[in-house]
């Protein structure tokens, strides 16, 4: 069952924007233009890829949805270059799911890990942490988050930054730890980019490892 969320009116104003951006292209920073066919079509996943694949053998992950997946396709050949595989075949799945509602993609629904990149920087504030809740939400064992922290070269169609909230690794680890409270078995791995392929990985954990440990002191 999908689980019911409401965005806030800007948080709705914003995925109408992301919706014309799919449709009608990107206007850059720099001043080119990226036509649309090509808007949010990068599959962030694979620059992480090994990492990702040790962690899902590690969880005995089978069954992902890619929340807010942009135009990443993990039936398609060639994510891995070397091999040629699709992603749900280098990461040994037996099912995927995607989210994009700038897309009208919305296969949601409960799977072993829910994989989340480049997405929560374009989220409006007041939604964050709704958006962070949902994607537990449909998380039975792992989820993977990746965030940008810093600003985008893509512009919205209203002039401002694609990166909407843009926060350091440490906030965004706290929002993250706040919503995982809630849910103390799922394992959590934190991606927060500073930079375009640089980024600083927190230690996977769980809720659970603070609530049932023997200090005070979490991480």
């Amino acid at each position: 069952m999908k689980k019911t969320m409401k965005l806030s009116k800007k948080g709705q104003e914003l995925i109408d924007l992301y919706t014309t951006m799919v449709e009608t292209g990107v206007r850059r920073s720099d001043g080119f233009k990226k036509p649309k066919g090509k808007v949010f079509s990068e599959f962030g996943a694979r620059h992480y890829r090994n990492g990702i694949k040790r962690d899902f053998g590690l969880h005995d992950i089978k069954s992902t949805l890619d929340y807010g997946c942009g135009g990443s396709d993990w039936m398609l050949e060639g994510f891995e270059p070397e091999t040629n595989q699709s992603a749900k075949e280098y990461f040994g799945l037996e099912s995927c799911y995607r989210y994009e509602p700038a897309r009208n993609i919305d296969e949601r629904q409960k799977v072993d890990c829910v994989i989340n990149f480049d997405v929560l920087e374009h989220v409006f504030i007041a939604d964050v942490s709704k958006v962070i809740d949902e994607i537990f939400s449909y998380a039975t064992k792992l989820v993977v988050i990746n965030v940008a922290c810093y600003p985008a070269a893509a512009l919205l169609p209203n002039g401002e930054n694609a990166h909407i909230t843009v926060r350091n690794p440490h906030w965004w680890k706290a929002q993250v730890d706040q919503i995982a409270l809630s849910y103390p078995d799922i394992s959590v791995l934190l991606i927060a980019s500073t930079g375009y392929l640089q980024a600083e990985a927190f230690p996977i954990y769980k809720a659970n490892d603070w609530l049932n440990g023997s200090t005070f002191t979490t991480k």
